[in-house]
């Protein structure tokens, strides 16, 4: 016969474990303080999941608590505190502290002792202003602290690079509730900089690293300086990791010069990458890259680039040199063979280009540069004569002057919870060829996240994007620089070049402006995962201005699965205004965030 009995004591026990990791204050806070330090006092004296047994233990916990209540008051001016040990009850017993803080201790002027040489009278006046105090502030502990290391960095940033403290000396006077500390500071010597030394063996060069020191040989040290030597070492993206750090005293040469020493850990120097993508708007597609870095020692990148995909195959190389002729700004020059099919046309071209992109702030930059195209060019364009499609096949060769910029305020570039971004593009362009012509093809897109709560786990994000081709008729412009919308990267829902006017025959026609907005309200759902909802809506126009009357809509929603380089989106999407030729739906799957 089976017995319950050991079910039942099972349950018991799990009852009894739920009840006892009840966590409880390990003594009573009474008093009268205010709420912010009776808060402090309670986090003070803690919790825990032990029941008192007897008074010997409320008693023990009682004065436990005590010590770290008085500790906590003191640590926040009050030197004269009072606090009573009380055991309370029988059955259980209680621990509690009554607390009476007395005056909270102002802070004094500080005083500086200068032990060895101390610094020149203008940097000891101005380090010194950094931590005079206000009459009357709290005689914190932290604060003491904090302003003896305000007083090295101070001296520090100053170019005293070897600036230390020795123990201070804090005298609290009971008298006039006042606590004085005094510093004892060792400043060094005024350091000077030499140039760079690189101690790593590898390809970079080592007159390329000094030619990235942003300081001259003499000049007072400053961290900042070393910190951004650090920071353009950092940007060219060939290395695993970089340091640079002062020469210690003893490598001052003769001058009084010390260098800077620099170490490079470099990445594998060349990279064989594969990856496969796929949406129903643009088929797969499959890429490989090869990658080789520091092929000629100036922290270089050169890409060998190959795509099969249904819409844009190319074959291609890509060579960028990091602060080119100046700190931050990167020299691209790249070419490729391209085969483009969409609906709207198809392209046989070599394309080949330059650009120069100056990088301010850290994530912020402004390139310009140039490019010339020249190929086959087989459309389905609208005649304005017959007012229907025709088909028309044209050697052109494309000349184009590239400026554009992108501001970044944003707090992370795959996955945005707050602040926004601005970029945009201006393209003047000269064609010549079947046909001649000249136009200019500009665009800006901004975006903006707003956290909306529990600090950035719901976010709305938005989007906006303006486009216009001023200067040139519709027919006259080459397809592939009109503007389109749909797809993945701007109206879901719709295939690729899906919104926008078509031709009698279904193809779309392309237009001379665009404009597309799109609204995400992402929330997160535990620690990996995220869900997305959103409405994208896009408008293709034949005039300069962007023309809203034609606006289509798509809504949908989507998954977010969070990896350490960012999150991996899949967002399925349907046509709220469905043409013929529309699916009913469309799925998207890439990296990062739809903007």
């Amino acid at each position: 016969m089976k017995r319950p009995f050991p079910l039942i004591v099972v349950v018991l026990t799990a009852l009894g474990a739920a009840t006892a990791v009840q966590a409880e204050p390990r003594a009573v806070v009474r008093g009268e303080v205010d709420g912010d330090l009776f808060e402090a006092l309670e986090r003070a004296v803690g919790e825990t999941d032990a029941r008192i047994e007897n008074r010997f233990q409320a008693r023990r916990r009682a004065a436990a608590a005590a010590e770290n209540a008085e500790a906590l008051l003191r640590s926040e001016g009050y030197y004269q505190s009072v606090i009573e040990e009380v055991v309370e009850g029988e059955s259980p017993p209680r621990a509690v502290i009554i607390v009476t803080p007395g005056p909270r201790f102002a802070l004094d002027q500080p005083r500086v002792d200068w032990l060895q040489t101390p610094p020149d009278e203008q940097t000891a006046q101005a380090v010194l202003g950094a931590v005079e105090t206000k009459p009357g502030a709290p005689g914190r502990a932290a604060d003491v602290i904090a302003m003896e290391g305000r007083l090295v960095s101070g001296l520090t940033r100053r170019g005293y690079a070897d600036a230390a403290a020795e123990p201070r000396r804090v005298v609290v006077d009971h008298a006039v509730f006042q606590v004085q500390p005094t510093y004892r500071i060792n400043a060094g010597v005024l350091v000077r900089l030499d140039g760079v030394r690189l101690e790593t063996r590898g390809p970079t060069r080592p007159g390329w690293v000094g030619g990235l020191a942003p300081w001259t040989e003499g000049d007072v040290y400053d961290p900042e300086a070393v910190g951004e030597l650090e920071r353009r070492l950092l940007e060219t993206g060939v290395y695993d990791g970089v340091g640079v750090a002062l020469a210690p005293t003893d490598q001052t040469d003769a001058q009084g010069l010390r260098p800077v020493i620099v170490t490079l850990t470099d990445r594998p120097r060349r990279l064989l990458e594969a990856g496969v993508s796929y949406s129903t708007t643009e088929g797969a597609g499959v890429d490989g890259i090869w990658t080789w870095h520091n092929r000629f020692g100036r922290a270089d990148t050169l890409r060998f680039l190959a795509r099969a995909a249904r819409i844009d195959s190319r074959l291609g190389a890509e060579l960028s040199l990091p602060h080119w002729r100046r700190p931050g700004q990167t020299l691209r020059v790249a070419g490729a063979a391209i085969y483009e099919d969409t609906d709207a046309y198809d392209r046989t071209a070599i394309s080949l280009s330059a650009d120069l992109r100056q990088r301010f702030g850290r994530t912020s930059w402004y390139s310009y540069g140039v490019a010339l195209d020249g190929g086959l060019y087989n459309e389905t364009r609208f005649d304005p004569i017959t007012r229907g499609p025709v088909d028309v096949e044209r050697n052109l060769a494309i000349l184009t002057g590239r400026g554009g910029f992108h501001v970044d305020r944003s707090n992370d570039p795959l996955d945005p919870r707050r602040g926004w971004r601005l970029s945009g593009s201006a393209q003047p362009t000269a064609v010549t060829g079947d046909d001649d012509v000249y136009f200019l093809r500009a665009d800006v897109t901004g975006t903006g996240y707003l956290p909306l709560q529990d600090e950035g786990r719901t976010v709305l994000a938005g989007r906006l994007r303006v486009g216009s081709i001023v200067g040139v008729e519709e027919f006259l412009v080459p397809s592939d620089r009109l503007f389109y919308s749909g797809g993945g990267g701007s109206v879901r829902g719709y295939a690729f070049q899906g919104v926008g006017p078509r031709l009698t025959d279904n193809t779309p026609r392309g237009g001379l402006s665009l404009f597309e907005a799109s609204v995400e309200v992402r929330r997160d759902i535990g620690e990996r995962f995220g869900a997305v909802v959103f409405v994208d809506g896009g408008a293709v126009g034949f005039q300069e201005t962007p023309d809203l009357s034609n606006m289509r809509y798509g809504a949908g929603f989507g998954v977010r699965y969070r990896l350490p380089f960012g999150p991996i989106r899949a967002d399925v999407a349907f046509p709220l205004d469905k043409r013929e030729g529309d699916a009913d739906f469309q799925l998207y799957i890439s990296i990062g965030q739809a903007f």
